[in-house]
């Protein structure tokens, strides 16, 4: 049986998040671009735009920093991004960028055309860092992008700018997303191109109904402020949502006419079928247990469903990965041959890739067997092929696989059988070569370009299979496997004290995430890192232990991934303790000196484990933590967990709060005051609850931090000690 390690659903941001809450920062510097040849690609270094060309990785500089320097100035821009027009003839480039919830996505733009040798900023006229998402038009000859929730177009010859939408405000967001579609369906970009470059498509969010969460700032001025966000809770009516089309030509707008309640239903992908004025758009209901996709008519505006399915728990939406986030768009994959889509699907238990027919012709099940497609790498039409992730044996780790998209033969892996770890490709254009990627637990991330159809690096200096020994180090993790004694069998990291002493009981400290959004156990490099403790937890003499339980996304089949349906903070939080249990009988382990931390959702499981089983956990440090499920938003805690009208049980069953009475250990809690994720209110909440108990515990509020703790002079330092401090003093280290 082949299974699988990591899936790209929804929850892709929310997986990065608690994986590297303190700093979203990415290194634009390492973004590459394939030129359309497939034989070279562009690249950011030094704030120079550079090409490479393949196979000998001749460099050459096709943007200097003196052609970045605007005229007039001294300095040349700082290039956050870029992108190209499709004939490549132009880039756009990012700069003086700003944060919108999550990620940089406000900025100027500037376009540098190579053939004039000229540089431009678009948007004058508008705000400064207001601009988002621009994007050529397909002919090359206009730039679109949205400014304060309208969009624009601008031609690129005259510099006339056009308001295609005016009605755009705070709550009426066109061209863009609202906070609860970004954090949840990683929706930002929200307008597209129409093929023939007439007109763009576009969705409108409506959040004037959505109930305002006020957060409170204290610490900017004399008086406080209210910062208002438009949150809808679980169980609260979602914005309503619609597509429109708008043609250039009049700024016209034609809706699209996609059947159901806009307010009860999710629209979550629309695209233009390539080389046609229709558009493709996936739905889901609010409890996105069903899924229709629809063929548009863009001009009238008339709809045709061709294909639903449903699950009993949530129906995934599974997403072409993308490295650099601000490219990150809910798109489908197109087979212009076949005129069908390439669809991931679970229905038959597994994560296969389907063809699925524009046309309503049957469906082709591409890809066979007892595992899960990890992610899609790339298709090669011309020769049948589809390129995608998946791992043998091990749900810890990811290869390439390819198989025929006629759904004929056997699934062939390719990458190297000697590199055992985890993957990742970058393909070119015409599918010759690959940027490939590997790391492992005991090897640094490292890279390589290799040709594609035999996957051999280019040149013996950057082999990576040729140079591993120079490049692994000395393993100090080891993965295992337990089982509980419901018969779960749970994979896990450990890392051992540096003088590990078998005759010697020492303390362990869990770290641990638990929910759908995202796994802990990837066979990576720095997977068990813990940037909280400062110093070495080896050389103090922990345990750290990591284990990932039923219902987080491993590769593992739909059944493990979906047993958690409205039993989230209750399968979870069994699985988790448990295998602690079978834990504390290794003769190493001392029963006494117990600890679990986490954060967001592994937070909220720190929480319950603490209070439903003392008898385990001694000692819990809980950061953003959702103490009651009611507090938080309706498009995640709705997926996962129901309608609070129709099963309140399942929401109290699985809430923190519920066993706060129950609290015996040391508890550390931590809660930013500006978290607009997991809203400061679930910290008072608990706090009221465990007061009400007479409960002792320690807590740290940080002020207007948000729900990452990025901000504020000091934070990471003071996080990091208070954090150690507090291990150390509750938990001591060492052999005993």
């Amino acid at each position: 049986m082949l299974d699988f390690k990591k899936t790209l659903s929804l929850n892709s941001f929310k997986l990065l998040a608690f994986i590297c809450f303190f700093s979203l920062n990415f290194n634009l510097e390492a973004q590459i671009n394939w030129t359309n040849d497939g034989d070279s690609y562009f690249k950011l270094e030094q704030n120079q735009l550079v090409t490479y060309t393949l196979p000998n990785q001749g460099v050459k500089t096709v943007i200097s920093k003196e052609q970045l320097t605007p005229v007039g100035a001294s300095e040349p821009i700082e290039v956050a991004h870029f992108s190209f027009s499709l004939d490549q003839e132009k880039v756009l480039l990012f700069t003086n960028t700003k944060k919108v919830w999550r990620l940089n996505t406000k900025g100027d733009y500037w376009v540098f055309n190579f053939k004039t040798n000229t540089l431009r900023q678009i948007g004058k006229t508008l705000p400064p860092s207001s601009l988002m998402f621009a994007k050529f038009s397909p002919n090359g000859n206009t730039i679109g992008y949205v400014s304060g929730n309208n969009i624009y177009s601008e031609d690129y010859a005259s510099a006339k700018i056009q308001a295609l939408t005016t009605d755009g405000t705070v709550s009426l967001i066109n061209g863009t997303f609202d906070w609860a579609y970004e954090e949840e369906f990683a929706c930002r970009d929200g307008f597209r191109w129409s093929p023939d470059s007439k007109s763009i498509a576009y969705w409108q969010i409506d959040a004037s109904a959505i109930k305002k969460f006020y957060m409170i700032n204290n610490t900017d001025s004399i008086y406080s402020q209210l910062v208002p966000l438009e949150y809808p809770k679980v169980g609260e009516t979602p914005s309503a949502c619609k597509v429109g089309v708008i043609n250039l030509s009049d700024a016209k707008t034609t809706w699209i006419d996609v059947p159901g309640d806009p307010s009860q239903n999710y629209l979550v992908r629309m695209e233009f079928v390539p080389s046609s004025n229709k558009l493709l758009i996936q739905q889901l209901n609010r409890k996105q247990n069903k899924s229709k996709l629809y063929i548009a008519d863009a001009l009238k505006g008339s709809t045709k469903m061709i294909q639903e399915e449903s699950d009993e728990a949530w129906v995934d939406i599974f997403r072409i990965g993308s490295k650099y986030k601000i490219d990150y768009i809910n798109d489908f994959s197109f087979l212009k041959e076949t005129n069908s889509i390439l669809w991931a699907s679970e229905k038959d238990g597994w994560r296969h890739l389907y063809q699925i027919s524009l046309e309503g012709k049957p469906e082709i099940l591409i890809t066979k067997g007892e595992f899960d497609v990890i992610d899609l790498k790339h298709i090669n039409s011309k020769d049948g092929y589809v390129y995608y992730m998946a791992s043998p044996d091990n749900a810890t780790q990811k290869y390439l696989y390819k198989s025929k998209l006629n759904g004929k033969g056997e699934n062939q892996l390719l990458s190297p059988e000697s590199l055992k770890g985890s993957h990742d490709y970058s393909f070119s254009s015409n599918g010759s070569y690959a940027e490939h990627s590997f790391s492992n637990h005991y090897t640094p991330s490292t890279k390589e370009f290799i040709s594609v159809a035999n996957h051999k690096a280019l040149s013996e200096e950057e082999s990576i299979v040729l140079n591993l020994k120079k490049i692994e180090e000395k393993p100090t993790t080891e993965f295992f496997t337990i089982t509980t004694v419901d018969n779960i069998e749970m994979d896990g990291w450990m890392v051992k004290p540096t003088n590990f002493d078998p005759n010697k009981k020492y303390p362990v400290v869990f770290y641990l995430y638990s929910e759908p959004a995202g796994t802990t156990v990837n066979d990576r490099y720095g997977v068990s890192n813990n940037r909280l403790y400062s110093g070495d937890m080896a050389d103090d003499g922990y345990i750290y232990i990591s284990l990932d339980n039923r219902g987080t996304p491993a590769p593992k089949g739909r059944v493990w991934r979906k047993s958690i349906y409205r039993k989230i903070g209750v399968v979870n939080i069994n699985d988790q303790a448990m295998a602690a249990k079978e834990i504390l009988k290794w003769d190493f382990v001392d029963p006494e000196r117990i600890a679990v931390w986490g954060h967001s959702g592994g937070g909220s499981a720190t929480l319950n484990l603490m209070f439903r089983y003392p008898e385990i956990y001694k000692t819990g440090i809980s950061l953003s933590a959702v103490a009651n499920q009611l507090t938080y938003d309706n498009i995640y805690q709705e997926r996962y967990m129901g309608l609070p009208q129709e099963n309140m049980e399942d929401f109290m069953s699985g809430s923190p709060i519920t066993y706060a009475k129950n609290l015996e250990g040391n508890l550390l809690y931590i809660h930013g005051t500006g978290d607009d994720n997991v809203h400061y209110q679930n910290a008072e909440l608990l706090l009221n609850e465990l007061i009400k108990h007479n409960k002792q515990f320690q807590f740290m509020p940080y002020p207007n931090r948000s729900h990452g703790f990025r901000e504020g002079e000091g934070t990471w330092k003071h996080m990091t000690t208070l954090y150690t401090n507090y291990l150390k003093q509750h938990c001591p280290p060492g052999g005993r």
